[in-house]
C-alpha cells in the first residue's frame, strides 16, 4: 500500500495465508482428546464474482484431489449463491487438509483468490451435533461454527472451542466476524 493509498483511506485486503491449513491437525487431536470426532470432511467456499464460474479452473483444482484416489469431491452450491467444493477423506487429518491446501491453492492460481471465502474442517460434537473449524482467507484467522437448529447456533460449546484450540490455530478476536454458515453442505 502507498502513499498515497493510506491518505485516502483505501487498503488491500491481506493475502490468504495457505499454508496456515497445515495447523489445523494439531487442533483436531486437542479436539478429539476433548470427546469431537473427525469427520474426515472439509469443504472450501468461494463466490463467483463474474457471475459465470470458469469451470475448468475449479476441474482442475479438484483434479488435484482425485489423484490418488482416497479422497472423494464434490461441489455444490448453498442457499446464498456461494459455491462450496467438499472433500471427503476419512480418518487424515493431515490429508485432508493437504486436499484443502491444494483446492485453495488451485482456485488461487487461477484467479479466484479475492473470491475465496472460507475453509471448514467438520467435526461430530460429543452430544452428537456438527461443528465446523471455519478458516477465514481475508482475516487468517479461524473461528468455531456450531449449528444448533433451524438458524440457530450453540454459542457456550462455540466459546468453548475457542478455547480449546486457541493454542493450535489462530482464532478470531472479534466474534462479529464468526458469522453462520447456514446451508454449508457438510454442516447440515
Amino acid at each position: 500500500m502507498g502513499f498515497l493509498d493510506s491518505l485516502l483511506g483505501r487498503s488491500k485486503p491481506p493475502q490468504a495465508d495457505l499454508d496456515i491449513l497445515f495447523q489445523v491437525p494439531q487442533a483436531v487431536i486437542s479436539l478429539e482428546t476433548q470427546g469431537f470426532t473427525f469427520t474426515g470432511t472439509g469443504g472450501v467456499c468461494f463466490r463467483d464474482v463474474e457471475g459465470n464460474a470458469d469451470n475448468v479452473s475449479i476441474d482442475e483444482a479438484e483434479q488435484l484431489v482425485r489423484l490418488d484416489g482416497s479422497a472423494t469431491v464434490e461441489r455444490s452450491d448453498d442457499a446464498f449463491g456461494f459455491h462450496w467444493i467438499t472433500v471427503t477423506r476419512p480418518g487424515d487429518a493431515p490429508g485432508l487438509c493437504t486436499d484443502l491446501h491444494a483446492v485453495n491453492s488451485g482456485l488461487d492460481q487461477a484467479g479466484f483468490g479475492s473470491s475465496l471465502l472460507c475453509s471448514t474442517v467438520v467435526f461430530t460434537t460429543p452430544a452428537g451435533g456438527r461443528l465446523g473449524l471455519v478458516y477465514l482467507f481475508k482475516r487468517g484467522t479461524f473461528y468455531p461454527f456450531a449449528p444448533s437448529g433451524a438458524q440457530q447456533r450453540d454459542n457456550a460449546l462455540e466459546l468453548q472451542v475457542r478455547g480449546i484450540v486457541g493454542h493450535d490455530v489462530p482464532v478470531e478476536a472479534d466474534l462479529t466476524r464468526w458469522l453462520a454458515l447456514w446451508g454449508a453442505p457438510h454442516l447440515a
